[in-house]
């Protein structure tokens, strides 16, 4: 018997701490909800995320610098046409650049067609296209004679070596992160107004809604007077 006035004190204690719970889900706004959801809909309608597109504007970055650099490396050996010819036709592995061109154009070409139109989420690809570049510049630079042309023969396997590891890291830390937080964040604000559904039916409509019928001036007069008549007479 002495237990009960401790019982009560953690029923009350249980049902005080429950109140906020069923306060917090009572407050949820469904036209909140359902505008969030509507948001998150109408990003994945487009197709590929802003932090996606970036990652894509800067692969297509890649490729035009070091586009830009390999050209800017022909005119300085005396002209486009005789260099190139030498570089392309008569390519040889420790003096010719067109090779780490082609390397920028095998980077594009794989990561475009994964993560633009194939739209992966997975790190795979960029982890291939980095180790493949990694390596080919490791050995180009090693046993080529690259360092004895000049400035290019450091500038363009650096510059290919930072921009392959760039892009890898704004993937693996940013894409790819961003992307699985909206999806999570879209299947939380789909469940919490699935819920709000449930807890917040639909407001009535005019046809559901009716009045009653409006009282009659004097009927409480009438009904007592009714009654007075019904009275047996003594």
């Amino acid at each position: 018997m002495n237990r009960l006035p401790g019982d009560a004190e953690n029923a009350h204690s249980s049902s005080v701490e429950s109140c906020p719970s069923l306060r917090d889900v009572h407050s949820i706004n469904p036209t909140q909800l359902m505008a969030r959801i509507e948001s998150y809909e109408g990003r994945e309608k487009k197709g590929i995320s802003d932090v996606r597109r970036t990652f894509c504007l800067f692969v297509t970055f890649d490729l035009l610098f070091v586009t830009l650099l390999w050209i800017i490396e022909l005119n300085v050996k005396g002209g486009i046409e005789t260099t190139l010819e030498k570089e392309v036709l008569q390519y040889d592995y420790s003096s010719s650049y067109f090779d780490i061109f082609l390397l920028a154009v095998f980077r594009f070409k794989v990561l475009i067609l994964a993560y633009a139109m194939c739209r992966l989420r997975h790190w795979w690809a960029i982890a291939f296209t980095t180790a493949v570049t990694s390596a080919f510049l490791l050995a180009k630079v090693i046993i080529s004679q690259l360092f004895s042309q000049g400035a290019f023969g450091y500038v363009l396997p650096i510059i290919s070596f930072i921009l392959a590891w760039i892009e890898t890291w704004f993937l693996d830390f940013k894409v790819l992160p961003q992307e699985a937080e909206e999806e999570n964040r879209f299947l939380i604000a789909q469940d919490a107004s699935e819920r709000a559904a449930l807890l917040h039916p639909g407001v009535l409509s005019d046809g559901q809604f009716y009045s009653p019928p409006e009282s009659v001036a004097g009927s409480d007069e009438d009904s007592e007077e009714k009654q007075d008549s019904e009275k047996p007479v003594v």
